[in-house]
């Protein structure tokens, strides 16, 4: 006999239920998590199943109520410059390089001939890091621009390149551009205003200051 369609539905809600389980994300987690729980809310009540429905139909409002706090809360975010390596930087390095690496695959993790450094605090927390190095007087390479992956809900990007762009303009430089590894990379890249351009043979995202 095979199985039947609602099987299917509790496979599928089951399976998706586990893939948020797995997200480093908090934001990713609980949209997978809605998604997973408003199947089995569907599939408790077509088998008639009332705990099942009603258990997943309360998770339901659960992940709305903090997909809402993540969207809508009003939080606090800081910049603090990096002036030289030390332990803490070095650690944090260690500690995240595989993922660094992923994103940034050039990056040297060292501070050397950089011009910009700074990290992010986000609630008073170190939530991630920004190195850049000066290509012109006008024009700032970006070395590495990491979010710890449970940040990462674009608020820290709009952040640093949309609401603190004066900071940028401040030092003078009037573009920012860095190479996008990943498709992954260029799409987070073009929420934050970046634009694809070709330049000596490369493939470039770039993001005019002031524009």
């Amino acid at each position: 006999m095979g199985i039947s369609w609602l099987e299917w539905l509790g496979y599928l809600s089951s399976i998706i239920v586990a893939i948020s389980l797995l997200m480093s994300s908090i934001i990713k987690l609980r949209w997978y998590n809605l998604l997973g729980s408003i199947l089995f809310a569907v599939y408790g009540y077509m088998i008639h199943a009332a705990p099942v429905a009603a258990i997943n139909t309360i998770v339901v409002f659960i992940n709305i109520y903090y997909l809402y706090k993540i969207y809508t809360e009003k939080e606090y975010f800081k910049l603090i410059e990096i002036n030289e390596e030390n332990n803490y930087i070095k650690g944090f390095f260690d500690f995240y390089k595989n993922d660094i690496t992923k994103y940034f695959p050039d990056f040297k993790f060292t501070l050397e001939g950089t011009s910009t450094c700074f990290f992010i605090l986000r609630n008073m927390v170190p939530a991630g890091i920004f190195v850049a190095s000066e290509d012109d007087e006008e024009s700032l390479l970006i070395n590495l621009d990491f979010v710890m992956p449970e940040y990462r809900d674009f608020k820290i990007g709009k952040y640093v390149f949309e609401d603190n762009e004066k900071y940028f303009k401040e030092k003078g430089y009037k573009k920012l551009y860095c190479n996008a590894s990943n498709n992954e990379q260029s799409a987070y890249l073009k929420k934050m205003g970046f634009k694809k351009i070709s330049q000596n043979g490369k493939d470039l995202m770039v993001r005019y200051i002031g524009r």
